[in-house]
């Protein structure tokens, strides 16, 4: 373990960021808010993960953590004082030698369509090719197809958010599938020709948002970085993930989860937790939901992920995500 971690606790704080242009933007946008809250400078330290060099498709090379094991490696090795992370890529279990120190609030969680002529998903032509490297988007997709007579291709594709528009741009696709919350941290929001419903596709779990991650040890970054966390967003994501965790799920499996805040005028109320779980072609999917009080310690949120998870393992859940992951 690198000793030096911590003792100069006024230079600048070492934020360990994936090479993309989406995890350089949300980095950059994190390194801000940590300087307003530290008063230090934060200079940003570019990590490659697995993810990031191999051309598999996600679900190939096994979805989850693959664009999270080198970034925690170099904080285990004290080569970074804290690292920024999609949510929605970070594996379930957490180790007890890392903290999340902090969730900030949610962008927007939603799945949006970038398609040719500024069309709708409604309005794509019959068999319109639409691309995305996500099982839940195409299940959801030719699900929603399926029950609307609409004709669709759901194509695997890979690559940042210039390679698959440009899919599009170059006719090769009709439209393709993208997280709204992406494409705003990168200034590209004017682009999306459609924003999916969530009564259409459920985003997935912990979509929009991030985690800043830290040593567990260094008891004064985590509590400096703390005032950074979304109670309201935590808690929806923390259900949200529990969920995932207890249908043994990982992030590339066909698993959609959303967790709303039920507000009456501003008092928020209710919590209510919406998941879907489906073959791939569309033609089997379990769909539930559960609405109660918002959970207020962390034990609850899990508790709710677990209950629903339960309840769609007992409707086959299961059997419809292939290979279950470990």
């Amino acid at each position: 373990m690198n000793d030096t971690r911590g003792a100069n606790e006024t230079g600048a704080l070492r934020l360990g960021t994936r090479r993309s242009r989406l995890a350089m933007a949300q980095s950059g946008q994190v390194a801000e808010a940590v300087t307003r809250v530290t008063g230090r400078p934060v200079e940003l330290v570019e990590i490659t993960t697995y993810g990031d060099t191999s051309r598999e498709q996600l679900a190939q090379i096994g979805g989850t953590g693959v664009f999270v094991t080198a970034l925690r490696d170099a904080l285990l090795k004290g080569e970074v004082d804290f690292a920024v992370h999609s949510l929605k890529d970070l594996p379930t279990a957490q180790p007890d030698d890392l903290v999340v120190a902090a969730v900030p609030v949610r962008e927007d969680p939603r799945d949006v369509i970038v398609a040719r002529d500024a069309l709708k998903f409604t309005d794509l032509p019959s068999g319109a090719r639409i691309g995305t490297g996500s099982p839940r988007r195409m299940a959801q997709l030719n699900s929603y197809a399926r029950s609307h007579g609409l004709d669709i291709a759901t194509v695997p594709i890979r690559g940042n958010v210039d390679t698959r528009i440009g899919y599009v741009r170059g006719g090769e696709l009709d439209a393709v599938v993208l997280a709204a919350a992406g494409l705003n941290r990168i200034g590209r929001g004017d682009e999306v020709t459609d924003f999916l419903s969530v009564d259409t596709v459920l985003p997935a779990p912990g979509q929009g948002a991030l985690a800043i991650e830290c040593a567990a040890e260094n008891a004064d970054l985590v509590a400096a970085l703390a005032e950074l966390d979304d109670p309201f967003t935590r808690v929806a994501v923390t259900a949200e993930r529990s969920l995932l965790a207890a249908l043994e799920a990982g992030c590339s499996a066909p698993v959609g989860a959303l967790a709303d805040l039920l507000a009456d005028g501003q008092i928020v109320k209710e919590m209510r937790l919406r998941a879907v779980v489906g073959t791939t072609d569309g033609t089997r999917m379990v769909q539930l939901s559960t609405t109660g009080p918002v959970p207020e310690t962390y034990d609850g949120a899990m508790a709710l992920g677990r209950e629903l998870a339960a309840e769609m393992l007992a409707q086959g859940a299961a059997g419809l995500m292939g290979e279950r992951a470990h």
